[in-house]
């Protein structure tokens, strides 16, 4: 019985940051801030996609093992592999068929908050002259996507790794999101917007 209670007191103490933070605070906070009557309004992350596409590298194994091994550092979770979707001639590919034209992983619950504080607290002030993320790549629905030109900017990646150099796209997935409200929302997580009017 001891054991038990040791384990669950366990858990409760690794918490992941962020998720504490929202619980505790920032959801009251946008509450109040966006003028919502219901605390189910309140803006929401549900869930935070990582991808990569191999392109024209999609033969080279090398290539795509260092992007697959990527993904599953930074993630802690083995991505899946995507498909084409679509034939294209120009680079010969054919719908569904050959080598994965990317690699993804769909985060959620703690992953997806240890995740989040990485990227914004140690990765995104890795980014070389980096003036903060854009404002403007939200989508109607108030998700957020940003992009990387290197993997390296992650603490996980080794001299190795960065071997063979590749992109990495980030979208955040919000519950209850609209540009307003997920802005704010990203922002009490500390996520780097470049200052309003430019540098």
């Amino acid at each position: 019985m001891a054991e038990t209670k040791t384990t669950k007191a366990k858990k409760a103490t690794i918490e992941p940051r962020l998720k504490a933070l929202y619980k505790n605070e920032l959801k009251a906070k946008l509450m109040k801030e966006l003028g919502l009557k219901n605390i189910n309004q309140v803006p929401e992350l549900k869930k935070i996609v990582v991808s990569s596409g191999v392109g024209k590298k999609r033969e080279d194994k090398r290539f795509t093992e260092t992007v697959e091994l990527t993904l599953s550092k930074i993630t802690g979770q083995a991505p899946t592999s995507r498909l084409a979707k679509k034939s294209i001639a120009t680079f010969k590919i054919r719908k569904g068929m050959g080598a994965p034209v990317g690699y993804l992983t769909t985060l959620r619950n703690d992953k997806m908050y240890e995740f989040a504080d990485r990227l914004i607290n140690i990765a995104l002030p890795h980014v070389r002259d980096f003036h903060g993320v854009s404002r403007e790549a939200f989508d109607a629905n108030g998700n957020y996507s940003l992009g990387l030109k290197e993997q390296t900017v992650f603490p996980e990646i080794t001299f190795e790794d960065a071997a063979a150099l590749h992109g990495l796209e980030i979208t955040f997935i919000i519950k209850n999101g609209s540009k307003e409200g997920s802005t704010k929302l990203l922002e009490l997580f500390g996520m780097p917007f470049e200052k309003k009017g430019g540098r």
